[in-house]
């Protein structure tokens, strides 16, 4: 099934652009998400760490994903 997905903060400089769009196979969760996501871009070693949101809600790793949800990947942020 097809995802678009959003990038923000390092991880639109790690992956080179801030809009994707990935195939997952159907009923996949969250938490396989993010294993797709680290095997097509490596360099997202943090994945882990970072949240994520499903058409603009956080979720966990076993929220499933549906055809067509927007998914956010959202590193942690600083500041002072």
């Amino acid at each position: 099934m097809k995802l678009d997905i959003l990038l923000f903060g390092i991880t639109t400089d790690l992956v080179g652009t801030s809009n994707i769009e990935i195939e997952v196979p159907t009923n996949s969760s969250v938490g396989h998400f993010k294993n797709e996501m680290l095997t097509k871009f490596p360099q997202l070693s943090n994945i882990g760490t970072y949240a994520i949101a499903v058409n603009e809600s956080y979720a966990s790793d076993d929220i499933l994903l549906q055809e067509n949800d927007v998914v956010a990947v959202i590193p942690p942020v600083s500041g002072g």
